[in-house]
């Protein structure tokens, strides 16, 4: 991992740290409106982990000649997102004994789209700088 991704990371990585503040500070508040604090802390971490790990696999494609290996990229970003998030939510459904946190799994939903948002998009800016794309 060179420089360039480390600053290109450095939107997710803040928005990370901004969270996992905001749900460690915040328990009362989380408690309050009836979800688990854990259950939002470990999904923070795995949606942290597997965004950066697809943003560097479709980084890597941006480097190469074919312009096909981008959307090969993207979706096998994809794929490894999708799975990773369904295991990880059957894991917590079997774990629970079907006593899962409905408000905690949809924030985790919401997280989902937000660590997209932000690999998409500078993913997509880093495209529009490629000058044979």
């Amino acid at each position: 991992m060179n420089r360039n991704s480390l600053q290109l990371l450095r939107p997710m990585l803040l928005v990370f740290i901004l969270l996992n503040v905001f749900l460690i500070t915040a328990r009362q508040l989380i408690v309050k409106k009836g979800a688990d604090q854990e259950v939002l802390v470990v999904g923070n971490l795995l949606l942290f982990v597997v965004s950066v790990v697809t943003f560097l696999i479709t980084y890597r494609s941006l480097q190469s000649s074919n312009p096909n290996s981008f959307v090969r990229a993207m979706y096998g970003g994809f794929i490894i997102k999708f799975f990773a998030v369904a295991i990880a939510a059957f894991i917590y459904i079997m774990i629970t004994n079907k006593n899962v946190n409905k408000p905690a799994l949809i924030a985790c939903m919401l997280l989902y789209v937000v660590y997209t948002f932000i690999e998409v998009k500078t993913l997509l800016g880093l495209l529009k700088q490629k000058k044979n794309a």
